[in-house]
Parts: structure tokens; C-alpha cells; sequence
């Protein structure tokens, strides 16, 4: 067994051959976004230094940024306790790791109770959208 295949098997992949993903940003720790991960795009992501995911809706691999030009730098890999979520520590081209044009995924905050509660977007738009996806 080679050392590549050491560290892949580690990891504790779901039944689709799948790990959750969490991007956070070097620095200021925010975090930016959710996504999958399969043995090869963890492999190309440790290869690239840049990170690459598996897109479920798509069905391949997703370089990060490679429509958008948002690529993420990664600075660290980290596996957790259970060792069945990665956490990447990123440097965000731009700033804006959202297809939304946000700085993070993670937009939407919860204001009210139980009976009148509702998400309400907190983060601006630091870009049009339709501005950086031309397809």
C-alpha cells in the first residue's frame, strides 16, 4: 500500500464514497462554504494546493473558482475526531466564495421565535452574479 492510499484511507467516506467538506477562511475564520469531497478530489486538492470538490448535482469534479475565478488557496487540511469531515483552511481569491457574489455561503440568519421567525440575508453582494458567471 502506498503512502498516497494510507492517508485517503483515513478518511471514513460515506456509502457514496463521499466527505463533507467545510471551507474557513485563514484569518479571519469565517466560514465560507459546505461541499463534498471524494478521494480523488481530495488527492487533487492536496496536489494543487487549490481546492477541488465533487459537485453531487454536477457529477464530477469542481475546481473551485475555475468558471468564477474565486479559486481557494489552501493554506491547511484538517481531518476531525471522527474522522468523517475535512476542514480546509483557505485563502479566498476576491473574497467571495458564494455563487451568490457573497463572501460566504452562510448569508442567512435567523431573526424572530419559533411562530414569526425568518432567514434574512446579513452579508452583501460583493458582485453581480450574472457578472461572474457568463455560461
Amino acid at each position: 500500500m502506498s503512502i498516497k492510499a494510507k492517508w485517503l484511507n483515513k478518511v471514513k467516506w460515506d456509502e457514496h464514497g463521499l466527505v463533507p467538506v467545510i471551507a474557513q477562511e485563514v484569518g479571519s475564520n469565517d466560514v465560507l462554504m459546505f461541499a463534498w469531497m471524494n478521494r480523488e478530489a481530495l488527492s487533487r486538492t492536496v496536489e494543487l494546493g487549490e481546492a477541488v470538490y465533487w459537485s453531487r448535482s454536477r457529477k464530477k469534479l469542481w475546481h473551485k473558482g475555475e468558471e468564477s475565478g474565486h479559486i481557494q488557496k489552501v493554506h491547511e487540511i484538517r481531518l476531525d475526531c471522527d474522522e468523517d469531515v475535512v476542514l480546509l483552511k483557505v485563502e479566498q481569491a476576491d473574497r467571495i466564495a458564494c455563487h451568490t457574489g457573497r463572501h460566504s455561503c452562510f448569508f442567512q440568519k435567523f431573526e424572530g421565535d419559533k411562530d414569526t421567525g425568518e432567514w434574512v440575508a446579513v452579508e452583501p453582494v460583493l458582485k453581480d452574479p450574472d457578472s461572474i458567471y457568463t455560461k
